[in-house]
C-alpha cells in the first residue's frame, strides 16, 4: 500500500532515488540498536569495567556518528550527494565484518566506530539528498521514508537479535553485529542507480543542462526553468564559508536546529533504545525474556512512523511535535510513577511503547525533515552537519553516562527527568518553532528572515578586500 501511495504521485525515478537513499536508515536504524542484544554478553565475555563498556563498546559507535555528522556535509559538498552515499554504505559494511570477527575490544570498538562514521554522514547526506531532489508539496513524506527506514532497522534489529539470540551460543553477539553486512552489500549496489542531486550540479557543477534533465524527470509537473532561476538565485551570493555561516546572518536557523535536535536526545529516547533489555530487567521481567519485551518497541515504533509520515505534509511539522511533547511528558511520568510504585513488569512495557509511539509520530518524523529544509541552499551542508552533529553529541553522551546512571538513581528519578525536559521542549514548540510545510526550500530563506542581500554584500566586500590584499 505505502509502494502504491508513492507511485500514484511520484515519477519513477523520484521514488526509486528517495527509496535507495533512505536505505542508508535501515543501515543507520539497524546498527544503532543490535548492540542493544550484544552489549552484556561483550561485558561478561572481557570481564569489563562499567566504565570502559559505556566509552568503548556501546557509545563507541555513537562518537563515531559525532565525526561522521559534523564532517559530513564536507564530501557532500566537495564529492557530491551520489558518491558519498555509496561511501556510506562501505563503511557500514566494514563495520558489520570487523564487529563479528573482532578478537578483543579494542578491535571491536574501532570497528564500531567506523559504523559510526557511516551513520553519522548519512544523517547529514540522505536528509539533504531526499530534500533537494523531491517536490516541496510532498517533502515531508518522502523525507520522512528515512525515519520509516530507521525505524524499520530497528525492528528487524530486535527481531534479528531474538532469533540469534535464542539460536546461537556464546557467539550469537557475533552473529547479531555481522549479518548487517548483507544489507550494506544491497544498499551499495542501490546507490549505484541513483542520479546526483540537481541542485548540486546547478550549485557546484555550473551544469544546468544536466540539472534541468534530471528536474524534468524528477519533478515533471513543475516550472523547470523557474526552478533553475530560484536555484540560482538562492546562491547568487556565492561561497559561504563557515565563519560566515556562523554569523548572526543564519542565526535562527542554527538556533532551531540545534533546539530540535537537542530536545530530540533529551527525551531520553537513545537512553531506551539502547538499553531496554537492561530497563526491563529493572523492572522486574525475567531475564531470558528481556530481548522478546523488546520486540514491541520496535513494533509500535514503525506502526507509529508510518502514522507520522501520512501526517507531516498534512498537520505539519509544528503540530507534530506538538502531540509528539503532550505524549512524552505523559508516557515518562508513567514510567517514572510505575517504577515508584513498584507497579512494573508489563506496566513499565505499555508506558515505554506509549513513549515511542509519542517519538515517532512527533520528533521522529520530523527531526531530519526540518533540519533539511531550513537553511539555505548555500549552507544546507552546514546547517545538517550542526543539527545532526548537535544530535549525536548529546546521544553519545547519554549513551556513555547511562551505565553510570542505572547504578546511581532509579528508574523514577531517571524518567521523571527526562519528563521534566520534554516540558522545555513543550514551550520550545509553543514559542520558537515556526511551521514549514508546503514551502520549496528556496522560499524557506523568506519565511524565516534570511537577508540574501547582506550575504550578496558581504561577499562583494571580502572580494574587494581580497583584490586589495594581491
Amino acid at each position: 500500500m505505502l509502494l502504491a501511495l508513492f507511485m500514484r504521485r511520484f515519477s519513477w525515478l523520484t521514488y526509486f532515488s528517495t527509496f535507495a537513499a533512505a536505505l542508508a536508515g535501515f543501515l543507520f536504524g539497524f546498527d544503532t540498536i543490535v548492540i542493544s542484544g550484544a552489549e552484556q554478553s561483550i561485558q561478561e565475555l572481557w570481564n569489563l569495567s562499567d566504565l570502559f563498556h559505556g566509552a568503548f563498546i556501546t557509545s563507541m559507535a555513537l562518537w563515531g556518528t559525532v565525526v561522521g555528522a559534523l564532517f559530513g556535509g564536507v564530501p557532500c559538498d566537495r564529492y557530491g550527494r551520489r558518491r558519498t552515499l555509496f561511501w556510506i554504505g562501505i563503511l557500514y559494511l566494514l563495520s558489520a565484518l570487523g564487529s563479528a570477527f573482532a578478537p578483543s575490544p579494542y578491535i571491536f570498538s574501532a570497528a564500531r566506530f567506523i559504523g559510526g562514521l557511516g551513520v553519522g554522514a548519512s544523517s547529514v547526506a540522505v536528509p539533504v539528498y531526499i530534500a533537494e531532489i523531491t517536490p516541496a508539496s510532498d517533502r515531508g513524506k518522502l523525507g520522512a521514508l528515512y525515519q520509516f527506514n530507521i525505524v524499520f532497522g530497528i525492528l528487524v534489529a530486535y527481531l534479528s537479535n531474538y532469533w540469534i539470540g535464542t539460536a546461537f551460543g556464546e557467539s550469537a553477539w557475533r552473529w547479531m553485529l555481522g549479518v548487517e553486512a548483507i544489507p550494506a552489500a544491497i544498499y551499495c549496489a542501490f546507490v549505484l542507480g541513483v542520479p546526483e542531486s540537481p541542485r548540486w550540479l546547478v550549485i557546484k557543477r555550473q551544469d544546468d543542462a544536466s540539472a534541468r534533465d534530471l528536474l524534468e524527470k524528477l519533478n515533471p509537473t513543475e516550472n523547470i526553468e523557474d526552478m533553475i532561476g530560484a536555484i540560482k538565485e538562492s546562491v547568487s551570493e556565492g561561497t559561504v564559508s563557515l565563519s560566515r555561516f556562523l554569523s548572526g546572518t543564519f542565526q535562527f536557523p542554527i538556533l532551531l536546529a540545534f533546539l530540535v535536535a537537542f530536545f530530540n536526545q533529551m527525551s531520553g529516547v537513545n537512553f531506551i533504545l539502547y538499553y531496554a533489555p537492561r530497563i526491563f530487567e529493572r523492572a522486574g521481567i525475567e531475564a531470558g525474556a528481556v530481548l522478546g519485551a523488546s520486540v514491541p518497541i520496535g513494533v509500535v515504533n514503525l506502526l507509529f512512523t508510518l502514522l507520522g509520515m501520512y501526517l507531516i505534509d498534512n498537520f505539519g511539522r509544528k503540530k507534530l511535535l506538538y502531540v509528539g511533547s503532550f505524549g512524552y511528558i505523559a508516557s515518562l511520568l508513567g514510567v517514572s510513577w510505575a517504577f515508584f510504585s513498584g507497579a512494573q513488569g508489563a506496566v513499565v512495557v505499555v508506558f515505554v511503547c506509549a513513549f515511542i509511539a509519542s517519538h515517532a509520530v512527533g520528533q521522529g518524523a520530523v527531526i531530519w525533515v526540518f533540519i533539511s529544509e531550513i537553511f539555505p541552499n548555500a549552507v544546507r551542508d552546514y546547517g545538517m552537519s550542526l543539527g545532526s552533529g548537535t544530535h549525536w553529541v548529546m546521544a553519545a553522551t547519554i549513551t556513555l553516562l547511562t551505565p553510570t546512571v542505572l547504578s546511581t538513581f532509579s528508574g523514577a528519578q531517571i524518567f521523571a527527568f527526562f519528563a521534566g525536559m520534554m516540558c522545555l521542549q513543550l514551550l520550545f514548540v509553543w514559542l520558537v518553532m515556526p511551521e514549514t510545510k508546503g514551502l520549496t526550500l528556496e522560499e524557506m530563506e523568506v519565511k524565516l528572515g534570511i537577508n540574501t542581500e547582506v550575504l550578496e554584500e558581504e561577499s562583494d566586500i571580502e572580494a574587494d578586500l581580497s583584490t586589495t590584499s594581491s
